[in-house]
């Protein structure tokens, strides 16, 4: 009959097996936890940013450096859990500012890029010669502040999961800026209308969304029209994907996006998944409870769910509450990786 060895070896020994193990640059798995515990734990730790501190850093920032000393001028949300800068284990929650008459040049990169502008009173960004306020990874991209205003916006994108795969590339543009189009966005004339698109054109075949830009006047619309209809997920309330409007798949092939109504006194039950999150604060006020920590929200703040992490939310505001979430789901689905459980005592 087979069954497992039992060998009880000195303790010295061990020890010793262990150093010529290292020395070898070797090291015995049963040593390092055994490949995990019962279930993920991540390092990322929920935490929540608020809008009155990050707009003083970010126009401050503005001032002491400009966008040729900083190609980017970004202020990174950085989890006080993580070895590295970035929001989640995945995803980064950045703040971009580019102040009246200034662009920041052209480069492209491997990591996929949105844009959730928060405070603009014009300009744009170019993404292959079009105004287009979201980047797909690898296309062309400048931004340009034609206003009288500073223009500040959410960047979100998957740079963490691309340096922990080590195959990021970025490339400077031969200009400064790029040649912008005529027109409206190309993008949105094709596809922006819902379930149609050109005939007489090939199917895209990019897995990101051929649709780059998504108005909020009509997103908005969307969820009242939903909402008014009394269905809804009893974790998200009224939520809504933003899609590949060709596949119906998520918008870019590494970084869900989706937009969610909180009605008015709306408490949520906690459930959770393996895919993480970070969350803007579009409208409204309230709280959400992450891992048994509340964090107090309101307009413009942002905020993270780490994976695995049971979480609800509280609209605590006599109107809606808008939040916009981008995860790292379709990266979870893709892999097969992708688990939902709900709170078993229904919120925490």
């Amino acid at each position: 009959m087979l069954k497992r060895s039992n060998i009880v070896a000195a303790e010295e020994d061990l020890q010793a097996f262990y150093r010529e193990l290292d020395s070898q640059s070797l090291a015995a798995l049963w040593t390092q936890g055994g490949g995990g515990g019962p279930e993920p734990k991540s390092k990322a730790v929920p935490f929540v940013w608020h809008w009155r501190d990050l707009r003083p850093q970010a126009i401050r920032a503005a001032e002491l450096v400009g966008t040729e000393q900083a190609e980017r001028r970004v202020l990174i949300m950085a989890n006080p859990g993580l070895p590295f800068r970035a929001a989640t284990n995945t995803l980064t929650a950045n703040i971009q500012v580019v102040m009246p008459g200034e662009i920041a040049r052209a480069h492209r990169h491997t990591a996929a890029a949105l844009r959730l502008i928060i405070e603009s009173e014009g300009g744009y960004t170019v993404v292959n010669g079009h105004r287009i306020p979201m980047t797909p990874n690898w296309t062309w991209h400048d931004h340009a502040n034609d206003s009288n205003a500073p223009m500040i916006w959410l960047d979100g994108l998957d740079s963490p999961l691309i340096r922990m795969l080590e195959c990021g590339f970025q490339e400077k543009y031969e200009a400064e800026a790029q040649s912008v189009g005529v027109g409206a966005d190309p993008s949105f004339a094709k596809y922006g209308a819902g379930g149609l698109r050109p005939a007489w054109e090939q199917v895209p075949t990019s897995q990101y969304s051929p649709l780059w830009h998504y108005p909020y006047t009509q997103t908005r619309e969307a969820l009242e029209r939903l909402a008014a209809e009394g269905s809804s997920s009893p974790f998200d309330g009224v939520i809504m994907e933003y899609t590949n409007p060709v596949t119906g798949g998520p918008a870019m092939p590494t970084i869900g996006c989706y937009v969610q109504l909180l009605r008015p006194g709306e408490h949520t039950q906690a459930h959770r998944h393996t895919s993480s999150a970070a969350f803007h604060v579009i409208e409204g006020a309230g709280y959400s409870i992450v891992d048994g920590q509340r964090l107090d929200w309101e307009d413009k703040d942002v905020f993270c769910v780490p994976g695995w992490a049971f979480h609800e939310h509280v609209n605590t505001g006599k109107e809606p509450a808008i939040l916009f979430s981008h995860t790292d789901v379709p990266v979870m689905r893709s892999l097969d990786l992708y688990r939902e459980e709900a709170h078993p005592a229904g919120r925490q």
